[in-house]
């Protein structure tokens, strides 16, 4: 009796590991994706990629992620593993993608697939500020470079290795890049590698750092999969297409690296100072202040600083004074009798500033703040100029990207006299606000133990 449906048995068999092969083969491309309803996504835990805010997560590629769940209309999982196991993990099928910084190599190129590249980077060595003893490769000989372990700067430094170069390498297992560029600023190692992007957004907080000069030419960072799988490749790419031509890639780089462009060593190094030694005696009343009117205290504080760097006695030459700056009928329309005295200043400031903000419903979140410290420095009615003047030029009248543009241009007659209250120094506004958004970017991503205790 067996023998008679032994063949039978044998194709039923056959048949169901073929499924099953098929399932395993199929299990991370689109399709398969939207059945499962879950997009898996392997990422780093750190400022460039993801990490938490007050409870939220964010992160570039965290960010870009989610834009790609929601556009293949699944769920995100996030999965977090070290360095090391990433590679291991999407071999595994374990998650669908890499979206951790990721460089397109060649040598990577060999094990793994690459959507199109999304942002040109390029590796720096960096060093101390005060150290110009390299300048050029022929400077790293007999040199140690502290480097995460199979990253791209790994790559490159053996390409220089096997050229002749005397280089040591001290190789770590899962220590991020930001972790080595803080030990260059505090003179705990000599020379570590970076992408441009890291440096430059690091150098913020860190701003005894110099970047040496490149080891490699530009290159991309790009999302990876696994091998073979170009469907999910082409569908990464036809997102990336359309994040780059409906604005959300411009809008995602500004928020997160936009500020790192602005950069001034000595301005920096002071505010870092005087994090240490002026804040701590205003934190506690900048955080009671901010929190009735439910912002942020560490934006009030990036404005408290560009305002006065935390003098209470500042005195500027147009005759406002105190920490925020107030003028006299400002000082007094908010109850302020003594301008220098900092308990006052802030309440009052913080009010002024919360009294502005009501009067910009029409601005969405994301840009309703920028609007407002706009107008706490030049004035309400010049902002409503610079948006006619948007319209004007057929720009978003709406978003702070075109009063960026606009602003500046309340220094020109041509421009101006065709506005309600005239002549402005736009220009000074728009410096005034994006170096606010760059300290507040300092002081929310920095753990300030100072401030906190």
């Amino acid at each position: 009796m067996f023998s008679k449906y032994y063949p039978k048995t044998l194709v039923l068999l056959f048949l169901f590991l073929l499924v099953i092969l098929l399932i395993r083969h199929d299990s991370n491309r689109p399709g398969s994706i939207r059945r499962r309803g879950k997009l898996r996504v392997i990422t780093d835990n750190n400022a460039n990629c993801y990490y938490f805010y007050k409870g939220e997560p964010m992160g570039m590629e965290y960010e870009l992620a989610k834009g790609f769940a929601d556009y293949l209309n699944v769920e995100l999982e996030i999965i977090t593993p070290d360095w090391q196991n990433m590679y291991n993990l999407l071999k595994k099928n374990k998650a669908d993608l890499i979206a951790a910084n990721l460089t397109i190599t060649d040598e990577r190129r060999s094990f793994l697939e690459f959507s199109k590249g999304l942002m040109p980077i390029q590796q720096f060595i960096i060093t101390h500020v005060d150290d110009l003893s390299v300048t050029k490769p022929e400077d790293l000989q007999g040199k140690t470079i502290h480097i995460r372990r199979n990253t791209s700067y790994h790559e490159s430094l053996k390409a220089m290795i096997a050229s002749g170069l005397d280089i040591k390498l001290e190789l770590y297992d899962d220590l991020p890049s930001e972790e080595f560029i803080r030990r260059v600023s505090s003179r705990e190692i000599e020379l570590t590698v970076s992408d441009s992007h890291i440096a430059h957004l690091n150098r913020h907080y860190y701003p005894n750092i110099r970047f040496a000069f490149p080891i490699e030419n530009e290159q991309y960072l790009g999302w990876a999969v696994r091998k073979g799988n170009m469907a999910l490749v082409k569908k990464i790419n036809t997102y990336f297409e359309m994040i780059h031509r409906n604005g959300t890639w411009e809008k995602l780089y500004e928020k997160y690296y936009g500020s790192t462009e602005m950069f001034d060593y000595v301005d920096l190094v002071k505010f870092h100072e005087r994090l240490e030694t002026r804040l701590p005696k205003y934190v506690s009343r900048i955080k009671l202040e901010a929190e009735k009117y439910g912002f942020d205290w560490r934006l009030i504080a990036a404005m408290i600083y560009q305002e006065s760097h935390f003098n209470p006695r500042a005195k500027s030459f147009t005759g406002v004074r105190g920490l925020m700056q107030l003028t006299l009928i400002t000082a007094k329309e908010m109850g302020v009798s003594n301008r220098l005295d900092p308990d006052q200043s802030i309440r009052g400031g913080i009010k002024y500033l919360n009294k502005i903000y009501q009067r910009f419903q029409d601005i969405d979140d994301h840009n309703r703040m920028h609007f407002t410290l706009a107008a706490y420095n030049i004035g309400y009615g010049h902002i409503r100029d610079a948006q006619f003047l948007a319209q004007q030029k057929g720009l978003d009248k709406t978003k702070w990207s075109s009063l960026e543009k606009t602003l500046p241009l309340l220094h020109y007659r041509k421009y101006h006299q065709l506005t309600n209250y005239g002549y402005a120094r736009g220009n000074e506004t728009v410096r005034y606000v994006n170096r606010i958004f760059s300290y507040y970017e300092i002081l929310r991503r920095q753990a300030l133990n100072v401030c906190e205790n």
